[in-house]
């Protein structure tokens, strides 16, 4: 392995050896606590445009095979590890990850200190850096980094072009694709939905006219303000049909409904995050990977209430509306990697749909 360089906007430095693509790389670097998972993060569409360093140490041993990808292409920009493992043994094992990597263009760095690196971001927040070969002097890189911004129109790059129907016999539900990973399809599918996935800048008027059941408001990259267009959208379908938002699909509801978002020091990224649900009295553990978060603040005087809360720092983590059928989680509760505790959040979202057609014929 060649050896490379992570310069970090700070000005920190860390050597390591390459691994996957040779090519150099700029990103938002952040940090994911999973123990494993690290095929569906690479594939997470909402990674796009980031660096990912996973906390646990030893990274790969269980290989790449063909189920386990959220998306078709990924998006993440580069991978940071302790150590990775060249020889994986695991029986679906088609690939190993630097194979991966290398036949998807995407640099990753192994041997360098992640628990140092996890304590500077902690303590200074994400930002900025450069994957490089040790051929750029460190000071150029950091200049580059600090003059170069990062893109911020990331949904536009990582959602569906044109409209396609996943076919089924059940409700009728139109998934709005901010950067979806496969894995809210699976749920959807599992529960026999006719499913017609839109591009993110759908109109209303668009999505009204394929006379849904419900609406499914995708998880995605990068900032909800970003997205104004989608704002706009959700204005005007709540109250005509129920809704669903997932991570930046929940940030995305908020704002719609005058509440206000914030980017997080660090975010949470992980398949381990405790989220208790208030009108349940229980806890649950669940999957999470966003930078920004609904400010609680900013819910007061809105018609929106919070449902769930983080445990670890008290942030939102569910809203509904007071008004319409709508609500909104921020962690995934499809998993894809994590645990399942929360998948039946689409029963409820079903259930929802089911009511609001009584209620419409009643009318």
């Amino acid at each position: 392995m060649s050896k490379r360089q992570i310069v970090l906007e700070d000005g920190t430095v860390l050597i390591g050896n390459g691994f996957g693509s040779e090519k150099d790389a700029l990103g938002e670097v952040v940090f994911n606590t999973g123990m494993t998972g690290y095929q569906e993060i690479l594939s997470d569409p909402s990674y796009c445009g980031q660096i990912v360093m996973m906390t646990y140490p030893l990274i790969g041993n269980y290989g790449i095979n063909r189920d386990d990808f959220e998306t078709v292409n990924p998006f993440i920009h580069g991978m940071i590890v302790k150590e990775v493992c060249d020889a994986p043994s695991n029986f679906r094992k088609e690939e190993s990850l630097d194979t991966y990597l290398k036949n998807n263009s995407i640099p990753g760095i192994s041997g360098v200190d992640t628990r140092k690196l996890t304590k500077i971001i902690r303590k200074h927040g994400t930002m900025k850096a450069a994957i490089t070969s040790l051929e750029h002097r460190a000071e150029e890189v950091l200049e580059y980094i600090k003059n170069k911004p990062l893109k911020r129109d990331q949904v536009s790059h990582v959602s569906t072009v044109k409209p396609y129907v996943v076919p089924g016999r059940g409700k009728r539900i139109v998934v709005v694709d901010f950067g979806m990973k496969h894995g809210i399809l699976r749920e959807l599918t599992k529960r026999s939905c006719h499913i017609t996935v839109v591009p993110y800048n759908c109109s209303a008027e668009e999505i009204l006219r394929l006379k849904p059941d419900g609406l499914m408001l995708t998880n995605g990259p990068g900032d909800p303000k970003d997205v104004p267009e989608a704002i706009e959208m959700i204005q005007n379908i709540l109250g005509k049909i129920p809704l669903f938002g997932i991570c930046l699909g929940h940030q995305l509801l908020a704002l719609a409904a005058g509440a206000d978002t914030d980017k997080m020091k660090f975010g949470h990224r992980g398949s381990n995050h405790p989220v208790a649900d208030l009108s349940r009295d229980k806890t649950f553990m669940t999957s999470q990977n966003h930078s920004y978060a609904v400010k609680a603040t900013s819910l007061v005087g809105t018609e929106l209430a919070v449902t769930q809360v983080a445990l670890n720092d008290r942030s939102v983590e569910g809203i509904r509306h007071k008004i319409h059928p709508a609500y909104s989680v921020q962690y995934h509760p499809e998993s894809a990697p994590g645990p399942e505790d929360t998948s039946f959040l689409f029963d409820e979202f079903l259930n929802m749909t089911a009511q609001h057609e009584r209620e419409g014929l009643y009318a």
